[in-house]
């Protein structure tokens, strides 16, 4: 809760006075290559939306597609999640105002929302949604309550059983509404608990398998927020359901909670104020607890969490988003009960009123700040589907670039190379060249301010596959080997980094920053000299600390 209000004018992003189209730098130029590109046309073609060919799949998980980016968030709340604030209505006009082309509606979990057939009545509200914002992809989900862990974000695309799979998940796997959620080492349940959440995994790997529903995925949200997430369980959850359980959320939402003078003086970037309880792993470091320039420390570290486990060889992606509850600086309030009414008899919170004053929140609007990029070759639910699951992702925060291409490629190959998340397969002793295409920003953020990046990272791990100790977070191979300082490049330019000769197998992934606050990582400089940091608590403006990451590319080496 804010311990004082602000008595400045409302930041320029929060003005509702400010117009919409000043606001958005991306959705009319990207909007307009979809047009041009007739991915709209090949979406929406007699009312159906276009599965990919099984060469096509192949083709876009290992080669070398021509992608368009579409931008989107995955964890968003509405008055159908018991403390949240917002309708649909309201989600998707500022999901669309800033610039997001899909959004996964992921409601709570939870007593008053299975009693009350949440699942159903939000359903009715989103195909109005639909309707109204068509070229928007808005998915129907349910935010998990992992049995012996925290969170993960469960979806499918439109279709027969959408609703059914979520009612069913919910009332079968729910940790929270089943009561198994100890987690903690030595509690008797926690082996219980930890089996039902991978038989959850393999369950929807089973409706998924025999066509009851055309696709759905699994990620898991804010994983160290209350390090209830074990190094172990992660694996488990992949191997369980490799085509369902696909990655993580690199940052958390929540990121508009750490303003100065807004939310206290203890308040972090994510939300991530806790302190390790009886339920997390023991494991972790105190300093896990805490956002590094408003990412989780299981991603932020150089050779921590996220690199071991795509040292093992195996692709988990990353993803940023809202988490959108409240709204920073917003001044709308939770409606009035009519009597007798609450949110366990109806499983919906009365629509909010507006006010005059800002309302206690921590969060962006959809889009605002926190976006997660998803390569495709084709305008369609499944297709972004297809393109999360191939590991096409780059995310970043305040808009700091407008675009990011990747490509690894022996130095004399044929054609451009693979892409964020593929695989190269090259000889041993094949010289590599990693090019790296960005687009710099080219409008005002949604703060105002033409973001500039100022260093790219080049981030290089060993592959050395499955790891015998399955709580391994370090993975002490991985280190940033190239550093390009591109402060002041404007435009669109390539960098052509040579890579060296290829005599292991390894990954490469990208790291990029405004350059405004940084230092040694936390496995120290020779691994990472000038990675992300935490900040003061209750002095996170994000706006000054912001940052990219892409998804990796595995190298191959074969005899």
């Amino acid at each position: 809760m804010p311990s004082q209000r602000p008595t400045q004018p409302l930041p320029r992003w929060a003005d509702p006075d400010v117009p919409a189209d000043s606001l958005d730098p991306q959705g009319l130029s990207r909007r307009g290559l979809l047009c041009s590109a007739g991915l709209f046309g090949a979406a929406f073609a007699g009312g159906a939306l276009l599965a990919p060919t099984a060469a096509e799949a192949h083709t876009l998980a290992v080669g070398d597609p021509n992608l368009v980016y579409l931008v989107g968030d995955h964890h968003v709340h509405s008055v159908y999640s018991h403390d949240a604030k917002y309708t649909f209505s309201q989600l998707a006009t500022a999901a669309s105002r800033y610039g997001l082309d899909w959004m996964v509606l992921t409601e709570h979990s939870n007593f008053g929302h299975a009693r009350a057939g949440g699942a159903e009545a939000e359903h009715r509200e989103i195909l109005k949604a639909r309707a109204d914002n068509r070229r928007m992809l808005i998915f129907q989900g349910l935010e998990w309550y992992i049995p012996g862990a925290e969170h993960c974000t469960v979806f499918s695309p439109p279709g027969r059983h959408e609703v059914e799979l979520l009612t069913r998940f919910e009332e079968a796997y729910d940790g929270k509404l089943l009561g198994y959620t100890a987690g903690r080492p030595d509690h008797p349940d926690t082996p219980r608990n930890e089996a039902h959440a991978v038989d959850a995994l393999k369950w929807l790997d089973q409706q998924r398998c025999r066509g009851y529903v055309d696709d759905v995925l699994v990620l898991a949200n804010h994983p160290l927020r209350l390090g209830i997430d074990s190094p172990h369980e992660l694996r488990a959850w992949r191997d369980a359901a490799p085509e369902i359980m696909i990655g993580m959320e690199g940052a958390p939402g929540a990121q508009a909670g750490a303003f100065p003078g807004w939310a206290g003086p203890d308040s972090i970037r994510g939300e991530y104020v806790n302190k390790p309880s009886q339920n997390s792993w023991p494991g972790y470091p105190a300093a896990a607890y805490v956002t590094y320039g408003g990412f989780d420390w299981a991603t932020a570290t150089v050779g921590g969490l996220w690199d071991a486990m795509l040292a093992e060889g195996r692709l988990f992606s990353i993803t940023s988003n809202s988490d959108v509850h409240r709204v920073a600086y917003d001044t709308w309030r939770n409606g009035d009960w009519l009597p007798g009414q609450n949110f366990d008899n109806t499983g919906r919170l009365p629509d909010p009123v507006n006010t005059a004053e800002p309302q206690p929140g921590g969060d962006f609007w959809p889009g605002q700040f926190s976006r997660t990029h998803v390569g495709v070759t084709r305008y369609g639910y499944r297709q972004v589907m297809a393109g999360l699951r191939a590991g096409r992702v780059w995310v970043d925060h305040g808009q700091l670039i407008d675009g990011i291409e990747v490509r690894v490629n022996r130095e004399h190959g044929i054609g451009r190379g693979v892409t964020l998340g593929g695989r190269l397969r090259v000889r041993r002793g094949e010289k590599i060249v990693l090019n790296v295409t960005v687009t710099t920003a080219s409008r005002p953020n949604h703060h105002g301010e033409v973001p500039r990046l100022a260093h790219l990272d080049v981030i290089r791990g060993a592959l050395r596959g499955p790891v015998a100790d399955r709580d391994e977070w370090r993975a002490p191979d991985t280190r940033v080997v190239h550093t390009a300082d591109v402060e002041g490049r404007a435009g669109r330019y390539t960098l052509r980094i040579a890579v060296g000769r290829a005599e292991e197998s390894f990954y490469l992934r990208l790291r990029g920053s405004d350059g405004k606050r940084n230092g040694p990582g936390f496995l120290g400089a020779t691994t990472d000299p000038h990675g992300p940091v935490p900040h003061e608590p209750g002095n996170g403006d994000p706006w000054l600390d912001t940052w990219c990451y892409t998804n990796p590319v595995f190298v191959d080496v074969v005899k």
